[in-house]
């Protein structure tokens, strides 16, 4: 490999490092739009286990917006050890470890998630974009801290659906949607 050729390389690396750091502290923010210019336009592949699968990314910006954007709802998604691999000019892949932690002020609940993201990302027009994104959960805490203590509801691999219900971040205390 030349010199450009490495160097080529390791822009490329870095740029969807870049992006990968973008989304999450758009996630973080609750930044609709921003977290939406990190992905490719017309069909992806998403894969975002309760949360849901996607083939848009409109679709995604739909529930991401009625589940992460309320008030209520304080994330931190902190992506770490990535391994990407440059597939030619314009392609390349990446796994991301994730740890991922959730304050449902509303609920009174803490939630604690770690798990691997498995990304592919596409060039267009010059920047990279993720074009499909698996996430898989690894180990999971969840807390209630009702009680002004914090008591352990969950800790294991995966806690049971009805324990880790995103759909309950969206609800009001009535029971109604926030929409």
């Amino acid at each position: 490999m030349t010199v450009e050729q490495r160097l080529a390389r390791l822009e490329a690396i870095e740029a969807i490092r870049q992006l990968k750091h973008r989304y999450f502290q758009a996630c973080d923010r609750k930044q609709p739009e921003r977290v939406r210019e990190c992905f490719a336009e017309g069909e992806v592949a998403l894969s975002y286990g309760r949360i849901g699968a996607f083939s848009t990314r409109e679709q995604l910006l739909e529930v991401y917006t009625e589940l992460a954007c309320n008030d209520h709802i304080v994330e931190i998604h902190h992506g770490q050890n990535p391994v990407i691999e440059l597939e030619g000019e314009n392609h390349g892949t990446g796994q991301w470890g994730l740890y991922y932690y959730l304050i449902d002020t509303r609920r009174q609940r803490v939630t604690q998630l770690a798990g691997f993201y498995e990304d592919a990302y596409v060039r267009v027009q010059g920047d990279w974009k993720i074009c499909r994104s698996s996430y898989e959960v690894t180990s999971t805490q969840i807390m209630d801290l009702s009680e002004g203590m914090a008591r352990a509801i969950f800790a294991g691999r995966a806690a049971p659906s009805e324990l880790d219900d995103p759909n309950e971040q969206a609800v009001t205390v009535s029971g109604e949607s926030t929409e």
